[in-house]
C-alpha cells in the first residue's frame, strides 16, 4: 500500500480527468505535457493500478480512476485549507485580565492601529498566574500583569517587558465609613486609613496569586488585613453582586471600572504602584507581538507610564525598566 502521495500528482490526475485530454490539462496547470504524463505514470505506479484508458482519440478513466477521483478532490481541498490556514500569521491571543477599560486594552487598541493586517484577539483570563501558565503551555500568546509575582520557574520560561507602574486605588462600598469621610469620589485616601480594615485582594483565588502577593507586601506592617476568600466572580455584574454581599473594600488599579454603588479612591502617602508588564513565551515571534511591544513603548513614552514619582511604593521584586527577554 502507498504511504505518501504528493499533492502535485493528484492535481495532475484531477486535471486530466476533468479535461479528458493531456494537452488541455497541461495548459491548465501551466506545465509541459511530457511532465504531466510523467506525473500521471508515477501516480499509477505508486497506486499499482491504471487510472486512464488511453486511445488515439480520448482519455477515459478506468474503474480505479473513477474511484480515485472524488478521493483526490477531497485531499486537494484539505491541502488548500491547510495552506490557507498558514498563509499568514495566525490570530494572536491577548489576555487583558478584564473586559473593562485599562492599560492593557489601551495598548491593544494602539497595536491594532499599528498592525491592521494582524488579528489581535482579546481574551479575559483574570489573573497573570493562570494566564502565564497558559502562555507557557502554548494556549495563549500574550498577557499583562505583575510578572515579578510569578513563580521563578514559570517566569524563567517567559519574556516580559515593563509597560506601566499603575497607581493603586481602593473600591469602597457605598455607605462605608471611609467612603463618606474622605469627600467625593476621586479624592485620594491615605494608605494608613485602611488600618483595621479587611481588604479583598483575591485571596484564595489560584489564578491571581501574583496580585494577592503584591497586596500582602503592601499591607505588611500597616495593620491592614486581607479579606478571606470570596466566590470568584466573572464579569462586572457578578463582581458587584458579590462585593455588595461581603462589604469589603477591594484593592484595584486606578483604571478599574467604576462600579454602581461604590466609591473608588486612589491611594496616597505613599502612592502604591503595581508594575504592569507584558508577558509572552520566550522565543515566540509574531508581527502582532511586535506591534504590541511598539505600542507599549510608545504609550509609556507619551504618557509617562514608567515614571516613578518621589515617595511612591513599589514591591521588592519590581523589575528594572527596559525590555527583559525576547
Amino acid at each position: 500500500m502507498p504511504r505518501d502521495v504528493e499533492p502535485r500528482l493528484l492535481r495532475g490526475f484531477v486535471a486530466v480527468a476533468e479535461e479528458s485530454h493531456f494537452t488541455r490539462a497541461a495548459a491548465r496547470l501551466y506545465v509541459a505535457q511530457q511532465a504531466l504524463s510523467r506525473d500521471v505514470r508515477r501516480l499509477e505506479q505508486t497506486l499499482g493500478t491504471a487510472l486512464f484508458a488511453r486511445t488515439t482519440r480520448a482519455v477515459e478513466l478506468t474503474p480505479d480512476g473513477q474511484r480515485l477521483l472524488p478521493l483526490a478532490r477531497g485531499v486537494l481541498r484539505a491541502h488548500e485549507e491547510l495552506v490557507a490556514a498558514f498563509a499568514g500569521p495566525r490570530p494572536l491571543l491577548v489576555d487583558l485580565n478584564t473586559d473593562g477599560p485599562g492599560t492593557a486594552r489601551t495598548v491593544l487598541e494602539r497595536a491594532r492601529e499599528l498592525a491592521p493586517e494582524c488579528e489581535l484577539m482579546a481574551r479575559f483570563e483574570s489573573g497573570l498566574t493562570h494566564a502565564a501558565a497558559e502562555i507557557a503551555a502554548g494556549r495563549l500568546d500574550v498577557s499583562f500583569g505583575y510578572a515579578g509575582g510569578l513563580d521563578p520557574k514559570l517566569r524563567a520560561r517567559l519574556a516580559h517587558t515593563p509597560v506601566r507602574y499603575e497607581p493603586l486605588a481602593v473600591l469602597l462600598p457605598a455607605g462605608h465609613a471611609l467612603a463618606a469621610a474622605a469627600g467625593p469620589a476621586g479624592v485620594p485616601l491615605e494608605l494608613d486609613a485602611l488600618a483595621g480594615e479587611s481588604v479583598y485582594t483575591g485571596a484564595g483565588n489560584a489564578r491571581t496569586l501574583e496580585w494577592t502577593g503584591l497586596a500582602g507586601e503592601l499591607f505588611a506592617g500597616r495593620g491592614i488585613a486581607q479579606a478571606p476568600p470570596a466566590p470568584v466572580a466573572v464579569g462586572k455584574d457578578e463582581f458587584g453582586r458579590v462585593m455588595a454581599k461581603t462589604r469589603n473594600p477591594v484593592l484595584v488599579t486606578v483604571d478599574f471600572a467604576d462600579m454602581p454603588g461604590c466609591v473608588k479612591r486612589p491611594l496616597a502617602d505613599p502612592v502604591p504602584l503595581s508594575p504592569l508588564e507584558m508577558v509572552w513565551r520566550e522565543g515566540f515571534a509574531h508581527p502582532g507581538l511586535d506591534a504590541l511591544r511598539t505600542a507599549a513603548a510608545e504609550l509609556a513614552a507619551e504618557r509617562g507610564w514608567l515614571d516613578v514619582p518621589p515617595g511612591s511604593w513599589l514591591p521588592a521584586a519590581a523589575l528594572t525598566p527596559g525590555p527583559v527577554g525576547g
